[in-house]
């Protein structure tokens, strides 16, 4: 499975930083041609699925992902979500860590794993790089207040 690792700092506080980064909905928003549908009824916790539909018209596929790790950060300490993924066409598992800084602010750790199915694991770097740049832009964007 390719790996993806990014690691952001930003100026937001681990509570504002974690709320931002797990609207689910806004991640949607931030990847070309996808939308999130929220499966389950909020607030989000262990059991929350929702699905980002990626395409054009009637060629689209499905990252279904379901929450089995949902700690939101407090005073001092971190947060985690880790989302498995259990679509037909992308499985794997995604994580999001948020750190707090001494200095302030906070570090997020965005860690992933997912297969596509049908493509040949000769594809895995190329993937992964497509991950990191994909994924690391859409982080910078849902940091945007």
């Amino acid at each position: 499975m390719p790996a993806i690792r990014i690691i952001h700092r930003t100026s937001f506080p681990p509570v504002e930083a974690w709320s931002m980064l797990t609207d689910w909905e806004r991640h949607g928003a931030q990847v070309p041609l996808t939308r999130t549908i929220i499966e389950t009824a909020p607030p989000t916790h262990v059991g929350t699925i929702f699905t980002a539909r990626t395409g054009v018209s009637r060629i689209t596929f499905d990252d279904r992902m379901e929450v089995v790790v949902w700690r939101p950060p407090a005073e001092g300490l971190s947060g985690l979500v880790r989302l498995e993924k259990r679509g037909r066409s992308v499985t794997g598992w995604a994580e999001i860590e948020i750190r707090p800084l001494a200095t302030g602010g906070a570090e997020i750790h965005w860690r992933e794993e997912l297969r596509l199915r049908g493509l040949p694991r000769a594809l895995d770097p190329l993937v992964a790089a497509a991950g990191r740049r994909l994924f690391g832009r859409a982080l910078t964007r849902l940091l945007r207040p």
